[in-house]
Formats: C-alpha cells, sequence, structure tokens
C-alpha cells in the first residue's frame, strides 16, 4: 500500500502515513482506520480526513517502561482512550489493561463505545490463531491465569491477579459484544440458581441432621447492575 499524506494531529503538517514522528514537531505518529469510512488517520486527530466523522478520542502516552507483548515480544505502547489508559502491541493489537480499568470498562457504555470506535477495522499481523498457551504477564513477568470471561461468555482471557488483564485483538470487542448482549445478567442468574441448589443442598441435609444446621442469609451479594458488574469482574483476580 502506497503511503498517502496525511496531518499532524499535533502540528497540523502533511506527514506521509508510514512515518512514526512528525518530522516537523516531532510528535509520535500512530496511523488508525476511520470507524465509519475505513480510511486512515493519526491516531489525535479530532476528524477523518476523507469523511469528516469524528475520530475516536484516543491519543499516544509516554510510558518510560510500558512492559513487552506476551506474545510478539515488542514493547507495548501506552494509550489513553476515553477516559482509560491502556497499552497495546502494534504488531497483534492485543491490549493490556490494569484491574480498574477493566472493571470501568466492563461496567460503562460510553467507555465501551470509545473503545469500539477506537479498535475499529483496524488491521495487525495476527499469525493466524493464537496459540492456546500461558503467556507472562508484563509487568511481573510471571504466567497469567487463563479462564473464560463469565464462565459462558467463549471468551478466554489472560488474567495477572496482582497487575491486569491481557486481551488479545478480537477479545476486546467481543467481551464488549457479551456484555451488551447481556450476557452479564445471564451470568448472574446462573450464579443465583447455584447458590440457591447449594441452599437446597443445606436444607436436606439440616432436615436429615435433625436441624441442627444454621442456614446463612442474604442473596450472595447481588446488587444493582453497576456493582454486580464490578463485584463479578472482581472476582476473576481473586
Amino acid at each position: 500500500m502506497q503511503p498517502e499524506a496525511l496531518n499532524c494531529p499535533n502540528c497540523g503538517a502533511a506527514v506521509e502515513s508510514d512515518r512514526t514522528q512528525c518530522e516537523f514537531c516531532k510528535s509520535r505518529l500512530k496511523t488508525v482506520g476511520c470507524p465509519s469510512c475505513l480510511g486512515l488517520m493519526f491516531l489525535g486527530s479530532k476528524f477523518c480526513g476523507h469523511c469528516g466523522a469524528a475520530a475516536a478520542e484516543a491519543q499516544l502516552i509516554e510510558d518510560g517502561d510500558p512492559g513487552e507483548c506476551p506474545r510478539c515480544k515488542i514493547n507495548l505502547q501506552s494509550l489513553k482512550v476515553g477516559t482509560a489508559y491502556m497499552r497495546e502491541c502494534e504488531r497483534c493489537g492485543g491490549f493490556w489493561t490494569s484491574i480498574e480499568t477493566f472493571e470501568h470498562l466492563c461496567e460503562d457504555k460510553e467507555q465501551q463505545s470509545a473503545v469500539l470506535s477506537y479498535v475499529g477495522d483496524q488491521n495487525h499481523d495476527l499469525g493466524g490463531t493464537a496459540p492456546i498457551n500461558y503467556v507472562p504477564c508484563p509487568d511481573c513477568k510471571q504466567l497469567m491465569n487463563r479462564s473464560n470471561f463469565a464462565r459462558a461468555s467463549g471468551v478466554i482471557i489472560d488474567t495477572c491477579k496482582k497487575h491486569g488483564v491481557w486481551l488479545d485483538a478480537d477479545e476486546l470487542p467481543r467481551i464488549i459484544d457479551f456484555i451488551r448482549k447481556g450476557g452479564i445478567e445471564i451470568a448472574r442468574q446462573r450464579e443465583r440458581n447455584e447458590i440457591e441448589r447449594e441452599r437446597e443442598q443445606l436444607r436436606e441435609e439440616r432436615h436429615r441432621l435433625g436441624g441442627s444446621m444454621v442456614m446463612s442469609g442474604g442473596d450472595g451479594g447481588f446488587g444493582d447492575d453497576g456493582s454486580f458488574i464490578k463485584s463479578f469482574v472482581r472476582k476473576i483476580f481473586d
């Protein structure tokens, strides 16, 4: 693909799309696809130069030690997408987020929209389907755990209990889609059913032992949607 002239989002100078730094103001540059027309623009641009659509609110952040991509072994780049601080691999498109950022993303619809607008239809060198193996945390280098998000989404994520979650290129949009289609509510109902089954078993056991067992009350900690999503996501890291 031939490079095209784009405008630097910092100084407005014309810069070829294959450049990683503006030759005039020395700003770091990264090309992304417009979520509307898929045309190229530099990250940080307010509007697409091809169709005029508003760009996602995202910008590159200077970070002294962003860590390495657990799959590609190249340095990650730090981003601010909407209000969320994340790290991305520019080769495979994977994302690293802190525990708090991931919780916020799962419960905040506006932040979900910002991320989806940023991700768009970017093309990355995925090298085929990612191998099923354990990968190291970008922060502490320890191998992370693998788990099926919400136990029903089919999205297998890699988590470090101390530092955060690694999401391969297609996993973040799939998790957002799962949440928006009511997947968390399904998980909530499943846990309620499991708790009720456990209570029924305890009631039967208490009856068998002559009523000597004490039953605990409560509803298993299920509150409103926001508090449930937060507590549910937190369980992944416990």
